[in-house]
C-alpha cells in the first residue's frame, strides 16, 4: 500500500487530519495500527487541553423499555457540532447505554460501544475528530414499576434526541386514557414552566435563600419601616415559590387552575404525581 493510501485509510479509520495522520505514519515507520495508537494517545492530550473551554450547547436523549425510561445531556461547545452526524451517532448509542445501566455514571463510561471501545474511551476520540468540548452532562433514570413515565421532547434534532427533554411519573391505582392525557400534557407544563421542584417544601434552601437576598436589596432603599420591607420580602419570596413549584403553578392550558386544581378536577384519589426532570441545553 502506497503512503497516500495509508494515509486515506488511517483518516477513514480514525477521522484525523491528513496532517496528523501523515505525522502519526511517520513516526510508525508506516504501520497503521502502531499509528492509530499514536493518534489515539494524540488524541487524548488534544481531549484534555479543550476540556477547559465552555460547553453550553449539545443535545438531550430519552431511551426507554418496558422497565425504565432515562434522560441524558451531552454538552457540546457550539450548535454546529450538535447536529454533527457522528456527534449524533454517539448520542444515540450512549442514550441507550444510559438507559441499560439505570444513569450510573460510571458504569456508562466503562460500558462497551458497538466499536468495542468503552464509551470514555470513544469520548476522547469524538473530542479529537471533531475538535471540540464534548461532556456528559446531567443524567437521571426513572423506573415504570408502580408508576407510569410520560415524556416531552421538545426543539427535536432527531428521533428521541432534542434540545429539551421531559420525564415525568404519575402514581395511580389503574392507568386510563384519561391519566395518559393528563401525563402527556402535565410533561409539556412542565416544560413550559419550568418548576424547580414538585412542590414549595422541596425547593432547595439554597436557590431560596439566595432569592430573599435579591429582594432584600432591592427593597433596601424603598424608605419603607423595617417590619414592612420584611411583611414585602416574605410576600414576594412566598409569590417566588408558587410560581417555582410544580403543584402550586398556574396550569399552562387553563390559566384559571393550578396544577394541583387540574389533579382535583380529574377526581381519581390514587392520583399522585411522584417526580420529575426536565434537561434543557444551556440551562
Amino acid at each position: 500500500m502506497s503512503d497516500v493510501h495509508k494515509v486515506k485509510e488511517l483518516r477513514k479509520v480514525t477521522g484525523a487530519g491528513f496532517k496528523d495522520c501523515n505525522n502519526a505514519l511517520k513516526e510508525s515507520n508506516g504501520d497503521i495500527e502502531k499509528s492509530i495508537e499514536i493518534l489515539r494517545v494524540k488524541g487524548i492530550s488534544k481531549a484534555s487541553k479543550k476540556m477547559n473551554r465552555e460547553a453550553n450547547e449539545g443535545l438531550v436523549c430519552i431511551n426507554e423499555n418496558k422497565e425504565k425510561i432515562s434522560i441524558i445531556e451531552l454538552n457540546c461547545e457550539t450548535d454546529f457540532v450538535a447536529k454533527n452526524e457522528d456527534f449524533l451517532k454517539f448520542a444515540e448509542e450512549v442514550g441507550q447505554i444510559n438507559n441499560n445501566v439505570s444513569s450510573n455514571l460510571d458504569k456508562l463510561n466503562n460500558e462497551k460501544m458497538k466499536n468495542g471501545k468503552i464509551v470514555s474511551e470513544n469520548l476522547v476520540e469524538i473530542i479529537s475528530k471533531i475538535g471540540e468540548k464534548i461532556t456528559i452532562g446531567r443524567l437521571k433514570t426513572f423506573s415504570n414499576k408502580n408508576q407510569k413515565n410520560f415524556f416531552y421532547l421538545h426543539s427535536i434534532v432527531k428521533d428521541n434526541i432534542a434540545k429539551l427533554g421531559v420525564i415525568v411519573s404519575i402514581e395511580n391505582d389503574n392507568y386510563n386514557e384519561i391519566i395518559d392525557k393528563f401525563g402527556k400534557n402535565l410533561s409539556m407544563h412542565i416544560a413550559a414552566s419550568n418548576p424547580l421542584a414538585l412542590t414549595e417544601n422541596e425547593i432547595d434552601k439554597e436557590i431560596l435563600n439566595k432569592e430573599k437576598s435579591l429582594i432584600d436589596e432591592e427593597l433596601k432603599n424603598s424608605g419603607k419601616p423595617n417590619n414592612i420591607m420584611e411583611k414585602i420580602s416574605l410576600g414576594k419570596l412566598q409569590k417566588y415559590k408558587q410560581d417555582n413549584s410544580l403543584m402550586s403553578q398556574i396550569w399552562v392550558m387553563d390559566t384559571k387552575k393550578t396544577v394541583s386544581d387540574v389533579i382535583k378536577d380529574l377526581n381519581l384519589p390514587g392520583l399522585k404525581v411522584k417526580d420529575f426532570i426536565r434537561l434543557k441545553i444551556g440551562d
